[in-house]
């Protein structure tokens, strides 16, 4: 199969859709299948042998950290020059609604993504009576699409509930070496907690933003003397942030990759995520693959990951109490080696070969409704 990813984001960034695609292309080409992928210009050509057109960029004041690529009629022109039998529009918001257009206008099959649940991120930035228009805006560009596909249950009711038809949920898989707990790096650990034989290390792995809700773990050094807290990751609110936690025993230490990933993950005493704003939130499960427990803001893609006392522990958003409750379980060090393990067998369910395969036969399924509609309009034409 001949398949064109366009995608609003790719390596080198470290989001999910990025870890995603970027471990998905690799898996489709040693699957046997000719796959590009269309972003937008971050510097690279070519990921693991799968080739990279780059599309030019601009930057928003909100999210000035982030390149965008815009529309853009080179992707028509790369698509009539590749001939996909399939186009995957990752996420089409901006420059992915170029590969919506040219899918229509040169007849190919086309499956969409839905990753990024931008209305939420609406309430953060102070402009929630925008939503009406931004639905109205993501149900246009979702419409064209023989099939539609997101990262969660709960994503899929959602947008089922804003008329905008989705059949399935976009599998997730793991690195299992890449994340895995033999990772641990006692001296990461020590340099962490501040060479403190009583302190607790918490971990967070993700972007620096107002809808990550990090700056609610601030009041967990106003109940507890023995945590530290390590952020891997930046972005906007990298500033603010370490102006709110500069008293506290917390580390910045910005983006990492490869092994020095790898060892983040696995360093620590549990994974620590606020943020309700995830549709998927794949470092929950990248941390349960590297043996840490995770402890978690209530959010329904996360409930589909964590099982509440089984794979690690959940708490309510915004609520100082239920969050204080939900760290009260790293003093029970038998309980927390039980959900370490369970964690890491959970994990274990999942790879992405398999992810992969099932990405491929929404595709499948893809050319079919297209093919079927097909069918169907040219014997409307023939019975007319």
């Amino acid at each position: 199969m001949r398949i064109a990813i366009v995608t609003e984001t790719f390596v080198p960034a470290t989001d999910g859709i990025c870890t995603r695609f970027a471990k998905m292309v690799v898996e489709m080409k040693k699957l046997g299948h000719e796959v590009i992928v269309i972003s937008p210009d971050l510097g690279i050509d070519e990921y693991e042998g799968v080739p990279v057109f780059r599309i030019e960029t601009l930057t928003f004041p909100l999210y000035g950290s982030r390149p965008w690529g815009i529309p853009s009629r080179k992707i028509k022109y790369i698509l009539k020059a590749f001939k996909p039998d399939i186009i995957h529009a990752v996420n089409p918001f901006f420059m992915g609604t170029s590969a919506v257009r040219y899918a229509k206008q040169l007849n190919i099959p086309l499956l969409t993504s839905y990753h990024t649940h931008m209305p939420n991120y609406l309430d953060h930035y102070k402009m929630p009576l925008l939503k009406p228009i931004l639905w109205e805006y993501i149900r246009y560009w979702y419409q064209f699409s023989e099939l539609n596909i997101t990262v969660s249950k709960t994503l899929l009711g959602e947008l089922n509930e804003q008329q905008i038809e989705t059949v399935g949920v976009l599998p997730s898989g793991i690195d299992l070496e890449q994340r895995h707990p033999d990772f641990f790096d006692e001296e990461l650990y020590q340099r962490l907690t501040f060479n403190q034989a009583d302190k607790k290390l918490l971990v967070y792995v993700g972007r620096l933003a107002a809808e990550k809700d990090l700056d609610q773990l601030r009041v967990m050094f106003n109940h507890r003397v023995d945590i530290c807290l390590a952020f891997v990751g930046d972005g906007p609110e990298r500033e603010n942030l370490e102006e709110l936690f500069k008293d506290t025993p917390t580390t910045f230490l910005g983006f990492l990759h490869g092994e020095d990933l790898s060892t983040a993950f696995a360093t620590g005493d549990a994974f620590i995520f606020p943020s309700i704003s995830e549709t998927f939130g794949l470092v929950i499960s990248e941390a349960m693959a590297s043996g840490l427990p995770v402890i978690a803001a209530e959010n329904g893609p996360t409930l589909e990951q964590v099982t509440d006392n089984e794979t690690g522990f959940i708490f309510e958003s915004r609520n100082t109490n239920s969050l204080m409750a939900a760290l009260k379980n790293l003093d029970n060090p038998l309980l927390m080696e039980k959900i370490r393990l369970a964690a890491r067998r959970e994990a274990e369910k999942h790879s992405w070969n398999r992810a992969t395969r099932e990405l491929l036969d929404y595709y499948d399924q893809t050319i079919e409704v297209f093919e079927r509609q097909h069918r169907l309009a040219y014997q409307d034409i023939a019975n007319y």
